[in-house]
């Protein structure tokens, strides 16, 4: 059954057709209203909210200022119920997602699968990064990984999660992709830190000998030359002014390890309007305004959407929960 809300606006629109005063209405009746970051304010979904639903206002895409709506718990759990419970046929609503999001799902940490929303898109990432500090014995992501297949407990490998979250999960990938057999991954060394930054920071006084984090963190110490890049981990160079940090595709692991901000709506959302909503994303995506606020937040512009998008949802949730069940996080 449609809601209140719903059945208010439809009822509206129909009765202005009526009396001539518009011809016809847009791509889908419910422009975009509403976007529900699952965090407190100042975080990263709600960043994702706030910008692009300030524009869609400026871009024309919505018919009036886009509620930014916080609902914090359980790492976006609580949306997540709470969109699938009550509002999974609502075609006004986006809620933020990434990268952390799907790794939950991966690992049972949500009430549903892919199946219970509709993948929107995504519009921007930050970048998995592998370095060492500037006076390190390695100079190349490939000595590094011979080290780590040989003997996984031979390094310390640092990040900004814990055990099975995203930092810890790419240098797993980045293990594999170098031949360390499926019973070693869990023998690889793991500590974790409250950010990238301090990561980092031991990393430099010897207490840890790689850190994997994203490189919006620690561009700062890129900048100042005091640490190694062995690996950038996105399918294509970096701009300015990171193009010339080797990425690890380049030398020959295929490895992605993207923290990517996008948005899912209701599973019950119709056809029409999913494809509506997606579009009028791929309209701001392809705006100046979306790159321009992108970089300055140190985000890499990053378009897939629809069914592309869909697919590669489920595909990362695959390749996440098949890890997690190797490093024992989940059985």
């Amino acid at each position: 059954m449609p809601t209140i809300k719903h059945a208010t606006r439809g009822l509206a629109a129909s009765a202005l057709l009526g009396l001539g005063l518009v011809t016809s209405m847009p791509g889908h009746a419910l422009p975009i209203s509403e976007c529900i970051a699952p965090a407190d304010p100042g975080g990263g979904w709600d960043f994702t909210c706030r910008s692009v639903g300030k524009l869609l206002l400026d871009l024309e895409l919505t018919d009036g200022p886009v509620q930014v709506t916080n609902m914090p718990g359980g790492v976006g759990a609580v949306a997540f119920a709470n969109v699938a419970s009550n509002r999974a046929d609502d075609s006004d609503l986006i809620v933020a997602t990434s990268t952390v999001g799907i790794t939950q799902i991966a690992q049972g940490r949500y009430p549903g699968g892919a199946d219970t929303m509709r993948w929107l898109a995504m519009l921007g990432t930050d970048v998995g990064v592998i370095l060492v500090d500037d006076d390190s014995e390695y100079q190349t992501l490939e000595q590094l990984l011979d080290t780590i297949v040989e003997d996984p407990g031979a390094l310390a490998v640092a990040g900004s999660s814990g055990a099975g979250g995203w930092d810890h999960i790419r240098a797993l990938m980045l293990a594999k992709a170098a031949g360390m057999p499926d019973n070693q991954i869990g023998r690889l060394r793991w500590v974790q830190f409250d950010g990238g930054g301090p990561a980092v920071t031991q990393m430099m006084g010897g207490h840890v000998d790689v850190v994997s984090t994203d490189l919006g963190e620690i561009a700062g110490f890129i900048e100042s030359g005091d640490v190694r890049v062995l690996a950038v981990l996105s399918e294509e160079p970096l701009p300015e002014p990171f193009a010339e940090l080797p990425t690890a595709a380049s030398q020959g692991y295929d490895v992605a390890g993207y923290n990517w901000r996008g948005f899912y709506t209701g599973g019950e959302v119709s056809d029409a309007d999913y494809a509506a909503m997606v579009d009028d994303l791929q309209t701001l995506y392809e705006s100046d305004e979306w790159k321009a606020v992108a970089r300055h937040n140190g985000l890499v512009p990053l378009w897939r959407g629809g069914d592309e998008f869909d697919a590669f949802v489920r595909e990362s949730i695959d390749e996440v929960e098949a890890i997690s069940r190797e490093i024992g996080v989940i059985q």
